[in-house]
């Protein structure tokens, strides 16, 4: 079971990566920012922490707006919340292995990994999905 803490570690070193390629004149390629779920090897979701990052409304709207399968900019969506807030939320997204985000220039594009997570645990985005739209 990976630990938030673990996760945190991971994105620190490949941050740091990111910076020293920039500082060596390299440039950064996407890859340098948020490594996509599902891609290369297979990542092992956990299934408390996918959970745990649809079980906030907030959240949830989120992923709803994503559904439909296209990548869309933070800015795009629908978020009721501050700024601040809402990175919190796409990073507990990312985190959990629910969304990816690439940078495009400034963009930074948020895509579902719909399936990675149907891979992993099937049915289940589109039961909470189903729940979350009978609920609203």
């Amino acid at each position: 079971m990976t630990s938030l803490a673990d996760i945190r570690e991971r994105d620190a070193d490949r941050d740091e990566s990111a910076v020293l390629s920039l500082l060596q004149g390299g440039g950064v390629a996407a890859r340098d920012f948020d490594v996509p779920a599902g891609r290369g090897a297979a990542k092992q979701l956990d299934l408390a922490l996918v959970l745990h990052a649809l079980s906030d409304p907030v959240r949830l709207g989120i992923v709803a707006q994503l559904a439909d399968g296209a990548e869309h900019a933070c800015g795009d969506l629908e978020v009721p919340v501050t700024k601040s807030t809402s990175s919190h939320h796409f990073r507990v997204l990312r985190e959990a292995g629910v969304i990816t985000t690439r940078a495009e220039g400034k963009a930074r594009l948020n895509r579902l990994c719909h399936a990675e997570l149907e891979q992993q645990f099937p049915g289940l985005i589109e039961a909470v999905l189903e729940a979350a739209a009978r609920t609203a």
